[in-house]
């Protein structure tokens, strides 16, 4: 795998949480700064998504902001960032933050950020990247989650080594480091393929 230089990460922006979301998200945002790890977000000043890049630019991290321009508004956009784009949609956020990226993690957060951490999934089922993907497992948000994913290879909806894609931790620095030692399972293709495992 490719050296990590740059991490996308996907949380909520919602203001309405336990202070300890918050907390966890300005530790993961120092810690990638930490290891000099550039942070990909969407651009926004509130909820774990401000917590995030302020941690990383109060600990001299480059912070890159891709925001849409329905929400490039000054209650929602974050204040402090010299590297933004603005960009016409959701789609083309997407694309251009899965395209800056070297990895990904979602920290917790609503149907936004379920729905881009599954995009991912789906891309590196099908073979469209190769990129290591975590979870932030902030006080055990991901549990129901984690789960459901194991009741889907259980029914015979997904196959192991798809849930060997999730790299899963509490801390980030310990994330972090499996993002840094990722290998693709063993077996990935079959799902396209519909072969089975040797």
């Amino acid at each position: 795998m490719k050296e990590l230089r740059t991490v996308c990460v996907y949380c909520g922006s919602s203001d309405k949480m336990d202070p300890a979301y918050l907390q966890a998200a300005d530790a993961m945002g120092r810690s990638m700064a930490g290891r000099n790890l550039d942070l990909v977000f969407g651009g926004g000043g509130t909820g774990m998504m401000g917590a995030l890049a302020d941690g990383a630019l109060a600990s001299g991290g480059r912070v890159i902001g891709v925001i849409p321009e329905i929400f490039n508004i000054p209650e929602l956009l974050h204040a402090g960032l010299e590297e933004l784009h603005v960009v016409e949609s959701m789609h083309a956020r997407k694309a251009m933050m899965a395209e800056l990226a070297d990895a990904f993690v979602a920290l917790p957060g609503g149907f936004g950020t379920l729905e881009e951490l599954f995009e991912m999934l789906t891309w590196m089922q099908i073979g469209l990247h190769a990129k290591p993907i975590g979870i932030l497992n902030v006080r055990s948000y991901f549990e129901p989650l984690i789960s459901l994913i194991q009741h889907a290879e259980e029914q015979g909806f997904i196959y192991r080594e798809h849930r060997d894609m999730i790299l899963v931790s509490e801390r980030p620095e310990e994330l972090i480091s499996r993002l840094e030692r990722f290998e693709i399972p063993d077996g990935l293709e079959r799902w396209v393929h519909r072969r089975e495992k040797s």
